[in-house]
């Protein structure tokens, strides 16, 4: 074997050899900078209320004192008093022009996150708004009829925004079931379409003669 062709496979394996642990540093240097990132914006809030106090600094108290009052936050916020202050501070900036365009596109963010713990069961396909036509639809249930027949209970959100859209009653074998999960079927909802699975269990319907 020659040493040109020698060098040129301890080149290539070296490279390859470089690009994986390359690729497998990045993530972890970017989980570190981001926790790094996380604890330290907590702790520039909290630790210049607490050092004058005690005296000195401990790393990630911001961030636990954060987590604490954010807690207590959303206790006060699910009760009658809270909800109804926070109507009165949305109301006053809804005031204020860029304030509530951000307010409220922070809010639908935000919502629609929270979509995924509402008890979402599954997502199917309904064929919607005409035939041939699908759409995605969430299940929140189902019932019969006074004939047996088996309903199941849908939400057909609306895009980009999930939080608004339709509930609906349809028998069970005119939907079709899908093998994304509550998360995936949000994705493809907020995005319009972008991000979905390369494969679905859709399928094109036979002409009929």
């Amino acid at each position: 074997m020659k040493i040109k062709e020698v060098w040129a496979k301890v080149r290539t394996s070296v490279r390859n050899k470089l690009i994986a642990g390359i690729l497998t540093l990045i993530p972890i240097v970017f989980t570190y900078f981001f926790l790094k990132a996380f604890v330290g914006f907590f702790d520039r809030i909290i630790n210049p209320i607490l050092e004058p106090y005690l005296g000195f600094h401990i790393p990630g108290l911001g961030l636990i004192i954060s987590l604490v009052a954010i807690y207590f936050l959303g206790l006060f916020i699910t009760n009658i008093l809270g909800r109804s202050l926070l109507a009165v501070l949305e109301r006053w900036l809804n005031y204020i022009p860029l304030v509530r365009t951000v307010y409220q596109t922070s809010k639908q963010i935000a919502s629609a996150f929270s979509l995924t713990q509402t008890g979402f069961e599954r997502v199917v396909f309904v064929e919607y708004p005409r035939s041939g036509a699908w759409t995605i639809g969430f299940v929140t249930g189902q019932s019969k009829g006074k004939d047996g027949t088996v309903f199941v209970h849908l939400f057909l959100p609306t895009t980009p925004n999930p939080t608004s859209g339709w509930a609906l009653f349809i028998p069970e074998e005119d939907v079709i079931p899908s093998e994304m999960t509550v998360e995936q079927g949000l994705k493809a909802v907020i995005s319009g379409g972008a991000i979905t699975p390369p494969i679905t269990n859709l399928c094109k319907p036979t002409s009929k003669d």
